[in-house]
């Protein structure tokens, strides 16, 4: 089985796949009389295609420990699918970019508990894999009659070993 890095989790190496959600370095303002500090449009959640609508959930992910196989990948073709932790909790966040699923181009990055993620529509990834002792998520993502969730078993399953320092 071949082994797959990890490495931090940066607005510019996520790029391709989606967004990062996270405060620092976000637009923000004062609202709310100056009581309340918005920190703006941080992801682009793209969930009408189809007709659908935005569904809001709390997903609770079971702790995934050392090493992790990778053997399967997940697509949503007609919307994004956004994980923001609620209390801190990490998580390993495994990718393909979208179209055909290349194998080749997997890449793996470790969140540092106040950073989600925002999946673009069509970006394959693994199901959520909480850290530590797990946790839960706020879950954007699209709800309708569609079928939105494609999976697809890896010809060469990736092995995770180690997190980055």
């Amino acid at each position: 089985m071949r082994e797959l890095s990890v490495q931090p989790l940066t607005r510019a190496a996520f790029a391709p796949f989606g967004e990062v959600i996270m405060l620092e370095g976000a637009q923000h303002y004062p609202i709310n009389q100056g009581r309340t500090e918005r920190y703006h449009d941080l992801a682009r959640i793209q969930v009408s295609a189809g007709g659908g609508r935005p569904l809001l959930n709390v997903f609770r992910g079971l702790p995934s420990h050392l090493p992790v196989e990778v053997r399967l990948l997940e697509r949503h073709p007609l919307g994004s699918q956004c994980f923001v932790p609620l209390h801190g909790a990490r998580m390993l966040v495994v990718v393909a970019p979208p179209g055909e699923l290349d194998e080749s181009a997997l890449q793996a990055f470790l969140t540092t508990g106040d950073q989600g993620v925002n999946y673009a529509p069509g970006t394959w990834h693994h199901p959520l894999l909480a850290l530590d002792q797990g946790g839960d998520f706020l879950v954007v993502d699209r709800g309708g009659r569609s079928d939105n969730c494609e999976e697809r078993e890896l010809g060469s399953p990736r092995l995770i070993r180690a997190l980055p320092e």
